[in-house]
């Protein structure tokens, strides 16, 4: 992933909550999208953003084109409830964006977005919408998340504190996944490795006992067709 530590773009002001994941990846479309290269990104919000005959609606601030660029959105309340579809952080990663500013965020929809390397930022509800009050006064503004100090600058320069788990922080700086992190700790599990085979080699393999495995499943089997 790519690492998260001070990330300075034009900033969207969507004053809307309970904004849930239909609402951000409308669940019809799942099946258009089967293919790695598939992008998610022209669903987002798509009945929001588009009437019935598919033309874009002037009034969704997305549509707008100081808007058109950006890459944090600061939303109200509850943002992301409902359902615990990834498909809606995809969407907004393939739409640019890399963070989003809301009170508070449905909890699955938080854990996802950490997990595909998005910062989800929770301040108040007055600092939100001083946020969105300066993003509407400007539009096309930006806005500076730092990381590392755990505050957000607003467009006139003021900084709102966040908090965040250390685990949580400490991935996104480095951009670490999962698997990432299992890696920082390979030249110990090898050591141990290395050493359990030393004092236990009567101890089938891993591979031996793979194998074993999958023999005696065969073996189940043929006895279960009997």
């Amino acid at each position: 992933m790519t690492p998260f530590t001070r990330f300075t773009a034009v900033a969207a002001p969507l004053e809307m909550s309970n904004i849930d994941t239909d609402k951000l990846f409308p669940s019809r479309f799942g099946k258009k999208l089967r293919t790695p290269t598939a992008s998610y990104g022209p669903y987002l919000f798509y009945d929001m953003r588009y009437d019935a005959q598919g033309r874009p609606i002037p009034d969704f601030v997305l549509n707008q084109a100081a808007y058109g660029d950006a890459s944090i959105l600061v939303a109200g309340e509850n943002f992301g409830c409902g359902s615990s579809r990834e498909a809606a952080v995809y969407a907004l990663i393939d739409s640019g964006f890399r963070a989003v500013i809301a009170p508070s965020f449905g909890d699955i929809h938080y854990a996802n977005q950490l997990q595909n390397g998005m910062l989800p930022v929770i301040l108040s509800a007055k600092a939100c919408r001083d946020l969105q009050q300066q993003l509407r006064s400007g539009p096309g503004s930006t806005l500076t998340i730092d990381l590392a100090a755990q505050i957000v600058f607003g467009s006139n320069g003021d900084g709102y504190t966040f908090d965040i788990d250390p685990n949580h922080k400490e991935r996104l700086l480095k951009g670490l996944d999962e698997i990432d992190l299992v890696l920082q700790f390979k030249p110990d599990i090898e050591a141990f490795e290395r050493r359990y085979r030393a004092e236990m080699p009567w101890l089938p393999s891993r591979r031996q006992s793979i194998e074993t495995s999958r023999s005696s499943r065969i073996t189940l089997g043929d006895s279960g067709n009997s």
